[in-house]
């Protein structure tokens, strides 16, 4: 798990995108900084736990991915 420092202005979407390139992220940061979920609009210099991804998403759902890999697919 890696952290990351508040710039003021910053959102959890934000957030997930400057460092993963998507949104898609954005629950997996809430979900490792609890106390700060009723936060929308960050101030600077808020240190957050940034958990570490497994695998960056094509943007299919879980059980497509799974289904395609048990076809043999790699995509659509």
């Amino acid at each position: 798990m890696g952290n990351y420092t508040t710039v003021s202005g910053d959102q959890w979407d934000i957030i997930s995108y400057n460092l993963f390139g998507t949104e898609d992220y954005t629950g997996d940061i809430m979900q490792a900084n609890l106390e700060y979920a009723d936060v929308v609009i960050f101030p600077a210099g808020i240190l957050l736990n940034i958990p570490e991804i497994q695998a960056v998403n094509d943007g299919l759902p879980a059980w497509r991915d799974e289904i395609d890999m048990e076809m043999g697919e790699e995509g659509y």
